[in-house]
């Protein structure tokens, strides 16, 4: 099936609003048009991707920017459930998250993370990380097409 390459599809897994602002703002400029959702916690964003009740015609991220620290499930959890999933297993999932702990390094990578990124305090520096986040996923990484 060919994806609509007008926009590419992001779903942010996020639960401090904050930062889903400041994500937003970054990508506000971006080279490549994208669409971002947000779940702010793991059982939504797993109810997203699966398509679950009201996320019945959600469509297929291209990508999954995904924290660790997340209610209801963890980030790590979730992570390990999509890379479990036939239908989900091939979006690529990048860990954005505060945590600089080798074991939440470690554990992402077990999980089949495809990158692990540790968000920066400092807002220019977290503009920094979201835009070269943006360049390289967006604009030269070539993403597979959505399955459905």
């Amino acid at each position: 099936m060919v994806r609509n390459v007008s926009a590419v599809e992001i779903l942010l897994v996020e639960d401090n609003p904050a930062d889903v602002r400041l994500t937003i703002e970054a990508l506000k400029d971006a080279k490549v048009s994208n669409k971002l959702h947000v779940a702010v916690d793991g059982v939504e964003a797993l109810s997203f991707l699966r398509r679950e009740g009201e996320y019945a015609d959600a469509v297929r991220p291209d990508l999954i920017l995904l924290d660790l620290n997340l209610p209801k499930k963890d980030g790590l959890v979730v992570l390990s459930e999509i890379k479990e999933d036939e239908s989900l297993k091939h979006i690529p999932v990048v860990v954005l998250t505060s945590s600089s702990e080798e074991k939440d390094i470690l554990a992402a990578y077990d999980h089949h993370v495809n990158a692990y990124v540790t968000k920066p305090v400092d807002l220019n520096d977290f503009l920094k990380v979201i835009k070269g986040l943006e360049d390289f996923w967006l604009s030269i990484v070539r993403l597979p097409l959505d399955g459905d």
